[in-house]
């Protein structure tokens, strides 16, 4: 994994994590657009975390952390690039940033019909809990 960088992403990576997610990612969020990605750069400039190999995309994490709750979203790999330890090395960036602010625990959103998922997030170690949902309200 020498190869592998893995960096903040800025103001100027936003177009191109959209391009990433629609082709790498599982599901859409309603936050999948210019304006939500700015905002979340803006207010957290450490949270969206880039793997990059030879200057390209490979990966993507979200490490939010509102100094309550640590959490994980939009872990994805290219397809291409998949089963070479790059979700991995992304989730151990996020864990080492959690750990840094003070972290408690992460909590990864994964979708309930992405059973590839289910097994990456096992294989590191975290285990869901059914005894809690996620209710949602768009404003």
């Amino acid at each position: 994994m020498s190869d592998l960088h893995i960096r903040c992403a800025v103001h100027t990576d936003i177009d191109t994590v959209l391009r990433f997610w629609r082709e790498a990612a599982e599901g859409t969020s309603i936050s999948d657009d210019h304006d939500g990605v700015a905002r979340l750069v803006a207010r957290d400039p450490e949270a969206l975390l880039l793997a990059e190999r030879d200057g390209l995309l490979v990966g993507t994490v979200i490490a939010g952390f509102d100094g309550w709750r640590c959490s994980a979203y939009r872990l994805a790999v290219h397809p291409e690039h998949r089963r070479q330890g790059i979700a991995t090395a992304l989730l151990e960036a996020a864990e080492q940033r959690f750990a840094a602010l003070g972290g408690r625990r992460v909590d990864a959103m994964v979708l309930e019909a992405n059973e590839r998922a289910h097994h990456t997030w096992a294989a590191a170690g975290y285990h869901r809990e059914d005894h809690w949902r996620r209710w949602v309200k768009p404003l």
